[in-house]
């Protein structure tokens, strides 16, 4: 009988009686919504079912996620808006690009996304019935609304990490609710549902777009352009519902505007909260600076960018107990999001004249005089065309547009690597970006040398400028310069050679990193060079590739045709050279050029163990260099066959393996028989607290024994601003490079690594080399405390300990982080591959 009755509910959406209504979430699912968390196969065919009987709305697949679920948006308006909705689109991106007029009577589109966190798993619940109240033609007031609107909703950004936590829940709730937070029902395992298959945090990968569903997404963004978003969110159990205005520091890029309109909606949405009698907080926590949030990214864009924040996250479950006695209920989370969902739209309705109007005008200021102080970008090529490439790239997904050279030979402007103004040559392989366009305040905001903060406490990094992150020297120019109009790709081409007797490629990009291990992964035996040489004429850095014929002989004829072919794959810029003798230097039969072999590696994951980090090794090697990787549960590095591993690398975390003394033992016997060890962020401060020779620098305070006891006396309402002393949330340091080791090749004088904790260490001594350490005044961007400013100089961040045969790789900060961080993927691919 129950299945009877299960078949009949399925049915319902093909049924007459829904042919002019659509169906509700209770009649579709077959149960009450907020009684059990939804599979994201039924939200799916629930916005089918939907679409299937509303003429005025339409669902569009965008993309899949990396394990294969549909990416869906879903479109809503009136039905005379609908059937001009390629139009009204097209009009809104004329107003996007600076020189449309909003005419009177356009809709203004509001994108409503949900469930970028996995484990928040309310959202999608919520859009489902957002997306009911909308299509129902009985509602009158929201049919009102969307005759002035154009509502996108996005059920679920990150359907992979729902599944994760729903899976989770589904499979361990008891059949009675229990509100008990000790429950297991209430506490997921490691990783958890907040991140994607990668672990990949995606509210944080809106500008980089690193991500598979983020890159699908932000095109789709794009395409539209909305002048509000609304990114719905879940924090603590006990936290009341958050909503806009953000909190300080705002960035200065944001208008009054749009600091009015948030207000505006927020007392919209508190007037509804205050009826119904909810808690609610605003201006507190959630800061508008970081640029790649479901916030500020669309503000940095034109739009109103907000984060709404119900109480409950990914240990609330259906209900749970909070610390004031009440239950929290799965029920009243969606009522909440629903809530604030609707009152948006609605002032959206109201408001839409001035949002458009505002909106244009934002554009047409960008265009004819943007913010700041600059009007032009020149970042130097100097033979770092891939980078430049991949710099490209970005800025073309995000709407920015460039090109090379300029009509100039010579300008004047300020140096990101000096901090001085200076004249420089302009030359035709050098990237140009003109601030006069539409996307000018990205621009201002990815590329300003460092952002001022109107409050020290923040909620993410507070440095991120891109000539830093890729390692490119740039300049910022208070003149306006455009790039040359026949500017063109910058090609790949090769030095002739007949049957050549090696082939080169230099190394100075992640490219380089994926082409040599493609070149691996053909079983193509590689050499590098531990000094320059000159072969051709042409002289060539350390580290540069020696693909020689000798060596290579099992390959046979095809030698020639895979390289080049490998080299085209990956826009990897190869000369060809007849001859092994070089005219300066050593040559390539020296001991000097070293053999680079296939490791086999793995990594680290589990519990105590960061999802983040070790997702972003995961990530590297499986979709950004193609290279085969074994991930290890810590609990089962006891049973690690270690005559089968070369290289092992420790994400940032807290290892229990490490704490046993035989375990560690054995660990140290690997590293000595030719093992290679990469230790990064907190599981390198737990490598140095095993006296293999690496230790935490001590601050001179830290040495004297007796403490001022005053210095204990502190004001509690001064409690944030103490803590702020110790904060390093995210800043730029310039380390200065010993670029003669391999850990460093292909790197000038200077690395620019984003510190994210007062973590340094002493100086290496025998046996080790201190390839990348911190100086005093290394100090870039981005908030310090003073305290931890203190900390941070004369030490070592960067470095290699050898043990044995073997080594420890230092990594004190993470050179792959978030995989925006693009120079710092040379320095893990030089761990992994060059280090001997």
């Amino acid at each position: 009988m129950r299945k009877l009755l299960w078949l009949a509910v399925w049915m319902i959406p093909v049924l007459p009686g829904f042919s002019q209504s659509p169906p509700t979430p209770d009649q579709f699912l077959g149960y009450a919504l907020g009684t059990q968390f939804t599979p994201w196969y039924k939200v799916l065919e629930y916005f089918r079912a939907v679409a299937a009987v509303t003429p005025n709305m339409q669902l569009k697949q965008y993309g899949t996620t990396y394990e294969g679920r549909p990416l869906m948006l879903a479109t809503i308006t009136s039905p005379e808006n609908f059937n001009k909705l390629e139009q009204v689109r097209q009009h809104n991106l004329q107003l996007a690009s600076g020189n449309g007029k909003a005419e009177a009577g356009d809709p203004v589109i509001v994108w409503l996304s949900y469930n970028v966190h996995g484990n928040e798993a309310v959202s999608t619940e919520a859009a489902m019935a957002t997306v009911y109240r909308l299509a129902d033609k009985n509602n009158s007031i929201e049919q009102q609304w969307l005759k002035n609107t154009v509502v996108i909703i996005d059920p679920c950004l990150n359907p992979d990490g729902r599944e994760r936590y729903v899976n989770f829940f589904n499979q361990v709730h008891t059949k009675v609710t229990d509100p008990l937070l000790f429950a297991r029902e209430h506490n997921e395992p490691w990783p958890g549902g907040r991140s994607n298959h990668y672990y990949f945090d995606l509210n944080r990968d809106w500008a980089w777009q690193t991500q598979v569903e983020s890159l699908q997404r932000i095109s789709q963004y794009n395409n539209w352009m909305p002048q509000v978003h609304v990114d719905f969110h879940e924090q603590s159990i006990d936290a009341p519902y958050y909503f806009a205005p953000a909190a300080e520091p705002f960035h200065d890029i944001i208008k009054p505007w749009q600091r009015n309109m948030q207000v505006l909606i927020g007392k919209n949405n508190a007037r509804y909260f205050d009826k119904e009698g909810w808690l609610y907080f605003t201006r507190e926590f959630f800061d508008m600076f970081y640029p790649s949030y479901g916030d500020t990214y669309p503000t940095y864009n034109g739009a109103i960018g907000m984060t709404y924040e119900q109480g409950g996250s990914g240990r609330a479950g259906l209900a749970a107990l909070k610390q004031d006695g009440d239950t929290l209920t799965l029920v009243q989370r969606i009522a909440h999001h629903l809530t604030t969902g609707l009152s948006t739209i609605e002032v959206a309705s109201q408001e839409a004249d001035d949002l458009l109007n505002s909106f244009a005008g934002y554009f047409r200021d960008a265009v004819r005089t943007p913010d700041g102080p600059y009007r032009a970008y020149v970042i130097k090529g100097a033979g770092n065309t891939e980078k430049l490439a991949t710099l490209g790239s970005l800025l073309g997904r995000n709407g920015i547009r460039y090109g090379y050279g300029a009509q100039v030979a010579k300008a004047a402007g300020f140096n990101y690597f000096t901090g001085k103004t200076e004249n420089f040559t302009i030359d035709k392989e050098d990237m140009v970006i003109s601030a006069l366009q539409p996307r000018s305040n990205m621009l201002k905001v990815l590329f300003e040398p460092d952002s001022r903060l109107t409050d020290s406490i923040t909620y993410d990094i507070t440095a991120w400028s891109l000539p830093y992150a890729y390692g490119l020297q740039t300049y910022a120019l208070k003149q306006p310069l455009e790039p040359l109009k026949d500017s063109v790709g910058l090609g790949n081409t090769y030095l002739a050679a007949e049957r050549p007797y090696a082939y080169l490629a230099r190394w100075n990009s992640a490219k380089d990193v994926k082409f040599l291990a493609a070149l691996l992964q053909q079983k193509i035996r590689v050499r590098y060079a531990e000094g320059s040489f000159t072969a051709g004429g042409k002289t060539f850095s350390p580290g540069t590739l020696i693909i020689t014929r000798a060596g290579n002989e099992s390959i046979g004829a095809q030698f020639d045709n895979k390289v080049i072919a490998l080299a085209n794959t990956f826009k990897t810029g190869l000369d060809a050279v007849s001859t092994g003798f070089v005219e300066k230097g050593v040559d390539f039969g020296s001991e000097k050029v070293k053999f680079i072999r296939c490791p086999r590696v793995a990594v680290v994951m589990g519990d105590g163990i960061s999802s983040l980090a070790a997702g972003e090794v995961w990530h590297f090697f499986e979709q950004q260099i193609g290279y085969p990787l074994t991930v290890v549960d810590e609990e089962q590095l006891g049973r690690i066959n270690w005559k089968m591993l070369d290289v092992l690398i420790l994400p940032d975390g807290n290892y229990k393996y490490l704490n046993d003394k035989e375990n560690a033992g054995r660990l140290k016997d690997w590293i000595s028989g030719g093992g290679k060890l990469i230790a990064m962020q907190d599981a390198l401060a737990q490598v140095a607290s095993l006296d293999w020779g690496i230790k935490l620098k001590k601050t001179d305070e830290e040495r004297e024994e007796k403490k001022d006891e005053y210095t204990l006396l502190k004001p509690y309402a001064n409690r944030e601003r103490e803590g702020a002393k110790q904060l390093i949330p995210g800043a730029i340091y310039k380390v200065q490079l010993d670029n003669t080791h391999p850990l460093a090749f292909g790197f000038p004088e200077v690395y620019y690594t984003l510190k994210q904790d007062s973590k340094i260490y002493d100086y290496l001594d025998e046996g080790g080399w201190n390839v990348g350490v911190l100086k005093k005044d290394n100090y870039l961007s981005g908030f310090v405390g003073t305290e931890t400013r203190k900390r941070l100089k004369d030490g070592v961040l960067f470095g290699v300990k050898e043990i044995g045969q073997g080594q420890v790789i230092l990594m004190a900060d993470d050179p792959l982080f978030r995989s925006f961080w693009e120079n710092g993927k040379l320095l893990f691919g030089n761990a992994l591959f060059m280090v001997q």
